[in-house]
């Protein structure tokens, strides 16, 4: 299928995965609020695009947990918007969801058929958005991440950066009772970018290849970047986190868009994070 990049329309890209959009119309809060339906409408039907990609959301697992509503209205009722948008105008849509919505209990990582029962109000929100998505559209692309890395120093706020920004401490603590497959913005744009050139429809788990547990994760921040500093395993009950997470958040894709979360990774820091890290040394 022939797209016209410059016309597809962005949501949420002032975000982190934003970061990784060099094509498009890109909108961020400010110029889109997707809770707002009538405004919704009027910016889909300005610029009549061919697809929408849909980023915007509250991915705060605690914040969701303490404020469901808003959970529900910005990750569920804005999906739920930017489908009857999509519909009026033809669009093909592209909606990135979560492993979240999973309930963590399965063996071996998920694929792309398994039953949703999310734990949190996280999951349910984004759970809820992919529902609004599959009923009201036939052309949509569903793209489910997990533990999402990318955008530098000015705009990760996840746990790459905060594991980077405890560098000072000579110690971190990670927990070792949770598994994820982490996901690099810039590959999950990548894939997405390939999978509208195909006009592919339906779901795709496209984080990147692999598992490990937070406790990994965090080794091989600290392996790439400053090797003497002690990573500790600890327990998830050790955080005294507001939303309960899952144990499992492990994805399989039934699609070869991904590379391993390591080499990943190992770009990432080496070139959005190192000058960063060489300043806190000095």
């Amino acid at each position: 299928m022939k797209i016209d990049f410059s016309k597809v329309l962005i949501t949420g890209a002032g975000g982190m995965v934003g970061s990784y959009v060099d094509f498009g119309v890109k909108t961020d809060r400010r110029s889109l609020d997707v809770t707002d339906l009538k405004e919704v409408l009027k910016v889909c039907r300005e610029h009549k695009s061919q697809v929408i990609i849909h980023l915007a959301a509250e991915t705060d697992v605690d914040r969701c947990e303490r404020d469901p509503e808003y959970a529900y209205m910005v990750n569920g009722i804005g999906a739920y918007h930017m489908a009857l948008a999509a519909k009026e105008s033809g669009a093909k849509l592209v909606y990135v969801s979560t492993a979240g919505i999973f309930d963590g209990a399965k063996e071996k990582s998920y694929m792309e058929e398994d039953e949703a029962n999310p734990q949190n109000y996280y999951g349910r929100s984004k759970h809820l958005g992919e529902l609004a998505v599959k009923g009201i559209l036939k052309n949509y692309i569903i793209a489910r991440v997990c533990w999402m890395f990318g955008g530098g120093p000015q705009k990760d706020q996840k746990f790459v950066a905060k594991i980077i920004r405890q560098f000072d401490k000579g110690e971190i603590k990670a927990v070792d009772d949770q598994i994820g497959s982490p996901t690099f913005g810039k590959d999950l744009m990548g894939a997405v970018k390939k999978l509208i050139e195909q006009d592919a429809v339906g779901v795709f788990n496209l984080a990147n290849k692999g598992v490990c547990s937070r406790y990994e994760f965090a080794r091989e921040i600290v392996n790439i970047l400053n090797p003497e500093i002690k990573v500790t395993p600890a327990k998830m009950v050790d955080f005294n986190l507001d939303a309960p997470r899952t144990f499992n958040e492990g994805l399989i894709s039934k699609v070869d868009l991904m590379r391993p979360w390591q080499e990943a990774l190992k770009e990432y820091l080496e070139t959005e994070w190192e000058p960063f890290v060489q300043a806190i040394k000095k």
